[in-house]
C-alpha cells in the first residue's frame, strides 16, 4: 500500500499552520502544537529538514518562533513532501532504470512512470495559499452551520 508516513502529514499540518499566520510574525511550536493536537516534540523533529530546504525559517528570543521562507504561493505539497518523505516513487525503476534489466521493454515500469509524474503533477498543483483558501472556506462553513 502506498502511504504517506506519519511525518509528511504532521509536516503538511505544520507548515499550512505557518501559512495561516503569515503577516502575524514567528509562531511558536507550542501554539502549533496546540492548534493541530500533534505532540510538541515530534513537531520539533520536523523543523530542522524543512529549514534545511529553506521552506521555514526561524527567530529565536521571547518572540520568537518560525514562518514560512516564500510566499505560501511558492510553496507545494510536493516540496514539504519531498524534504519529509524523500523520494516519492512507486517503484525503484522509475527514477532508477539501471535498478532493472528489463527497463527498456518493461510496460508496466512505462505505466509506473507515467503515475508517478501525474502525482508530481498534482503535489505540484497545490500550494500552501491554495490550502489557506479551502482552510478558510471550510472555517466559514462550519461557523455558519453552527
Amino acid at each position: 500500500m502506498l502511504k504517506l508516513s506519519t511525518k509528511g502529514r504532521y509536516g503538511v499540518r505544520l507548515m499550512l499552520d505557518l501559512a495561516l499566520h503569515v503577516g502575524q510574525g514567528p509562531v511558536s511550536l507550542r501554539d502549533i502544537a496546540r492548534r493541530e493536537d500533534i505532540s510538541e516534540k515530534y513537531l520539533g523533529h520536523l523543523i530542522a529538514p524543512l529549514k534545511n530546504a529553506r521552506l521555514i525559517n526561524s527567530t529565536r528570543g521571547a518572540n520568537g518562533g518560525y514562518i514560512l521562507a516564500k510566499p505560501p504561493s511558492q510553496i507545494t505539497l510536493k516540496d514539504i513532501l519531498s524534504v519529509l518523505e524523500g523520494r516519492m516513487c512507486l517503484v525503484e525503476c522509475v527514477e532508477n532504470p539501471s535498478f532493472c534489466k528489463r527497463a527498456g521493454m518493461c510496460i508496466p515500469r512505462e505505466i509506473w512512470c507515467e503515475i508517478t509524474g501525474k502525482m508530481f503533477q498534482a503535489l505540484t498543483s497545490f500550494t500552501l495559499d491554495k490550502m489557506t483558501e479551502r482552510h478558510k472556506i471550510r472555517s466559514e462553513a462550519l461557523t455558519y452551520a453552527i
